[in-house]
C-alpha cells in the first residue's frame, strides 16, 4: 500500500480506518501489480495506468467504486453515474462481504473499459478486456 493511502486510512475515524483498511488489503492481494495512489483525493488502484477500483469517504459511508463495474457479472454492485461505474457502499467493516470483494475484485482485472483514453476520445469508452 502507498504511503499516502495509509495517510488517508489513518485519517478516517475508527469505523471508517477499519473499512478502508479491510477494503486496502484486500485489493493490494487481489492485484499486486497494479499501481495504488491518490487521485482525486481518495485511494485508487490502476492497471495499465487505467483506473480499476478505489474507495472514498462519503458523508455517511465509505464508497467502494469499480469504474468498469457495471459489466460485472457479479450482483451487488449499484450504478454510479452516467459511464459504466459502479459502487457498494459500507458503514461498517462487517457489512463487507468478503467473498464478494474477492470475485469484483478478481472481475476487475478481467472487465475493463478505457478510461485512461477517455478525454482523447471525447467521452466515449471503449471495452479493453
Amino acid at each position: 500500500m502507498h504511503a499516502d493511502t495509509q495517510k488517508y486510512n489513518d485519517a478516517q475515524t475508527p469505523s471508517d480506518r477499519a473499512i478502508c483498511a479491510l477494503l486496502s488489503k484486500e485489493i493490494d492481494r487481489a492485484l499486486p501489480d497494479a499501481l495504488n495512489k491518490i487521485w482525486h483525493a481518495h485511494p485508487v488502484w490502476f492497471l495499465e495506468d487505467n483506473p480499476i477500483v478505489g474507495y472514498s469517504k462519503l458523508k455517511g459511508c465509505v464508497r467502494l467504486l469499480f469504474w468498469s463495474g457495471q459489466s460485472f457479472e457479479s450482483e451487488g454492485l449499484a450504478k454510479e453515474g452516467s459511464f459504466k461505474a459502479a459502487e457498494a457502499r459500507y458503514t461498517a467493516v462487517d457489512e463487507v462481504d468478503v467473498k464478494r470483494l474477492r470475485r469484483w475484485l478478481a472481475e476487475a482485472r478481467d472487465v475493463q473499459w478505457d478510461y485512461k483514453n477517455i478525454v482523447k476520445r471525447k467521452g466515449r469508452l471503449e471495452r479493453l478486456k
